[in-house]
Order: structure tokens, then sequence, then C-alpha cells
């Protein structure tokens, strides 16, 4: 393939590999933005977390005869998004946006309830984040214990990953029920920020993850650990990216392992949503 396109920031990268991720992560290689686009139009989850093509049927039915069956040895992906995970081990370092939600006071949730209601209510929530994520134009990290961790890249979401994350927190909010007059049927907080990371394949053999990593995304998982129930913690970089800054409430943040505090605009559904749409 053609390369086109480049980031100042990855100037020590070097090998076809990494000139395969920036592509793929910037949104160089327009086949792969559209590979998506087309993907998410067909049902049904559960779906690839990498190129959102469907598991499910009736789509995954029929897709699976063009090379995006579920990848046996590592479900979470196709078999083509493996064999490129594989193929091309290594990543970028790019200008992207992480989301991180956690679920507040699990460990008092679970010890009120059965094992198996326990389980099942955070099958619901997996289940509900992943569609939300998915919706918006993440790709879906993981799901750590009571976590969910998205990452939205210049490929599915233009300059405009920052509103994409910060519209998919508000989003997780509302399928949670944090915007219902009965209270959430389980209580999150969310972590958004913005700023420069690795992403790309990491593992070897059937543990191969796309995934993301730097200190912009421990930073997001300390957000979404200070967040309260039904807030959404966004650095100031993410909000001003996003245009969400104006009237919004502001808190100055001295997260775990910082050397410094960390400012921040706390979100939640009771705000209008502001800034460019």
């Amino acid at each position: 393939m053609r390369v086109s396109g480049s980031d100042p920031r990855g100037a020590n990268e070097s090998g076809p590999e990494s000139e395969v991720w920036r592509r793929l992560l910037l949104g160089t290689d327009p086949s792969v933005v559209g590979l998506r686009r087309r993907h998410r139009r067909i049902p049904s989850a559960p779906r690839c977390k990498m190129c959102a093509a469907p598991f499910g049927p009736p789509g995954g039915l029929v897709l699976r005869y063009f090379g995006h069956a579920r990848w046996a040895k590592n479900p979470k992906y196709c078999e083509g998004c493996f064999r490129t995970l594989q193929a091309n081990h290594g990543g970028a370092e790019i200008e992207c946006s992480l989301l991180f939600a956690d679920v507040r006071g699990s460990t008092s949730l679970a010890e009120g309830m059965r094992p198996t209601a326990f389980r099942a209510l955070m099958g619901r929530f997996y289940d509900e984040a992943f569609a939300a994520l998915i919706d918006m134009n993440a790709i879906v990290d993981k799901f750590v214990g009571d976590e969910v961790i998205g990452i939205f890249i210049p490929a599915y979401t233009g300059r405009e990953h920052a509103r994409h994350a910060i519209d998919s927190a508000r989003r997780l909010l509302e399928v949670t029920g944090h915007g219902a007059a009965t209270g959430p049927w389980l209580p999150i907080g969310v972590g958004v920020n913005s700023g420069v990371a690795f992403v790309g394949s990491v593992g070897f053999g059937p543990d191969t993850e796309l995934t993301a990593m730097g200190d912009a995304v421990n930073v997001t998982a300390r957000l979404a650990a200070a967040a309260g129930a039904g807030e959404i913690l966004v650095t100031a970089e993410a909000a001003t990216s996003a245009g969400r800054t104006a009237d919004s409430v502001h808190r100055s943040l001295q997260l775990r392992g910082k050397s410094g505090p960390t400012d921040v605009v706390v979100l939640t559904l009771d705000e209008p949503l502001r800034g460019p749409r």
C-alpha cells in the first residue's frame, strides 16, 4: 500500500510496520475508514473491536465468507483484523482521546448480591457500554473488572476525537440510567483525556491486543477513579479541543502519581451540551 501522510511526533519511528500503523490510525488510507463505516451499518452485535464487523446474525453469517468470521484464537477480533495485528506488530504515537468508565462501589454491590446476579449486572453493563462506544466510533480497548476503556483515533473520528469521547461518556451515563428519575441501575464515573499515546499491537500469539499506552492513558484512568457517580471528568486539553469549557464547573485535582495538579472540567447529564456539534 502507498504511504500517505505523516505525523512529526513519530519521526523517531521507522520501518514498514510503523508506516502501516500510521495509515491505519490516522485514516490516510480511505479504505480503512470506509470498511468500518460499512460494517457499522450491518447488524448485529457482537462485533470485531477493530473493524466493527458483526459476528451475530444476520450480518455475521454473510461477512464470515469475506474473511470476517470471529477469530478462533482471539474471539474479540475477526480473522482479517487479527492477522493484521500479528503481521504488523508494533504501532505509532498519535494524538488521540481516551475514555475510562468505572463502576462506583462495585465491591459493595457484589457483597449484597448473589454472584450470578452480579455477573448478570456486569454483563448488562459490558453489553450497553460496548454498543455505546461503538456507536460513537470508539475502539473498545478492553473490559477490566468493573471498568471499560475506549480509544478514539483520527481514522474513525477525524480531528474531533475529543468531542466523540465526551459524547460517548454522556451516552454511557444515559444507558446506565443516570438521567432517569429512579436513578441509575449501575452508578459509574467517567474520565476523558486527549493527548499523545502509543496505539498499536501488543502481546504475541493469541494474546495479541490492540491497545493504547503512555501517560495520557494513565491520566485517564486516574480521572475515572476520581469521578463521582454520574460525573465525567475531562482534562482541560480535551475540553478545549471539544469546545466544552465555557460555563462548565472546573476542578483542580492532584492525581496519584502526577507531580502537579491536573485541571479538569466536570460534566454531568444535567449540563446542556455546548460547543460545536
